[in-house]
């Protein structure tokens, strides 16, 4: 891992899962998730096109609650991929 994806990945740690603070939890402590939008089968995607999102929302929640048990419905509920890139963008900026 570079310095430059090391940095990024402890600034997402940093900020917590990003559906935990939209939602209005507070910080929860993250695994990275690498968008697969525009990532071939198999790939994963640019450090930079990751997000934070806890354990819950990642991998252990039930259908619709975490994104690889119902990727449809969790974007229904939480928001899609790009929108909480964007919004985890956002809130990177604000504390830079």
């Amino acid at each position: 891992m570079t310095k430059a994806e090391q940095e990024h990945y402890g600034k997402l740690s940093d900020l917590g899962c990003i559906v935990c603070l939209k939602e209005g939890h507070g910080y929860s402590a993250p695994e990275i998730h690498h968008l697969r939008t525009g990532a071939g089968m198999g790939q994963k995607s640019s450090y930079e096109d990751a997000i934070p999102l806890c354990p819950q929302h990642h991998r252990l929640g039930n259908y619709g609650t975490a994104i690889h048990a119902g990727q449809r419905k969790f974007h229904e509920l939480h928001g899609t991929e790009k929108e909480l890139l964007d919004l985890t963008k956002t809130y990177l900026e604000a504390v830079a």
